[in-house]
Formats: C-alpha cells, sequence, structure tokens
C-alpha cells in the first residue's frame, strides 16, 4: 500500500509561481512513475506532468511546457511540481499519483495506480 500527500496549494496572482510536493509513503519500491493531474471545475482530469522513476526523464502537457517543473526527492519519496507564470486556466485541483505497473501509459489517468487528495491551486487575475 502506498499513500500520497499532497501539499504546496493555495492562491496566487496570475505571473506567480507555487510549488506543490507530494510525500509517498509506504511500498514505494514499485514505483514506475509519478505524475501529477489536475481537475477543474466541469472539466476532465487532465495530465500535467509525470517523471519516469528509474533515469528521471520528465514528460508535460503541452499546456504547461516550459512554465512547470518536475523534480524529486529519492532520500525522501517526495516529487515536486514547481509551476512559474501561472496563468489563470491553471486554476484546479491539483493530484498527484504513482504508478506501478508498465501497463498503460504515464499520461494516462487510469494508468497510476495510488492517487493523493489533492491541493487547490487558484490564479487570480
Amino acid at each position: 500500500q502506498v499513500h500520497l500527500v499532497e501539499s504546496g496549494g493555495g492562491l496566487v496572482q496570475a505571473g506567480g509561481s507555487l510549488r506543490l510536493s507530494c510525500a509517498a509513503s509506504g511500498r514505494t519500491s514499485s514505483t514506475i512513475s509519478m505524475g501529477w493531474f489536475r481537475s477543474a471545475p466541469g472539466d476532465e482530469r487532465e495530465f500535467v506532468g509525470a517523471i519516469i522513476w528509474q533515469g528521471g526523464n520528465t514528460y508535460y502537457a503541452d499546456s504547461v511546457k516550459g512554465r512547470f517543473t518536475i523534480s524529486r526527492d529519492n532520500a525522501w519519496n517526495t516529487v515536486y511540481l514547481q509551476m512559474n507564470s501561472l496563468k489563470v486556466e491553471d486554476t484546479a485541483v491539483y493530484y498527484c499519483a504513482l504508478r506501478t505497473s508498465y501497463s498503460g501509459t504515464y499520461f494516462y489517468g487510469a494508468s497510476y495506480d495510488y492517487w493523493g487528495q489533492g491541493t487547490q491551486v487558484t490564479v487570480s487575475s
């Protein structure tokens, strides 16, 4: 079993920055990738980015590429989402997720086995 806890959300003005954290605990040795997704009211859940645990390659949605950066701290089993140049349209609940199987793909939410509770990010104009 794996437990994920996100933190770092909040209210920020457009153009500002926030850093989200996702701390993983439990049986994390089987991690294939960790991803960030977001969900805005009325919208479907959207892939934001992911990091492949072995090798550290990162992937991003086109909508956040160049503005968001995923990093990790292996010692603390923590993944970060640094969000810069935030836009009003980035407003959403952000979720981290952990994948333990090679089935599926890193940008598909259904491929992930464990999810955090989500953290609200609100960007004001």
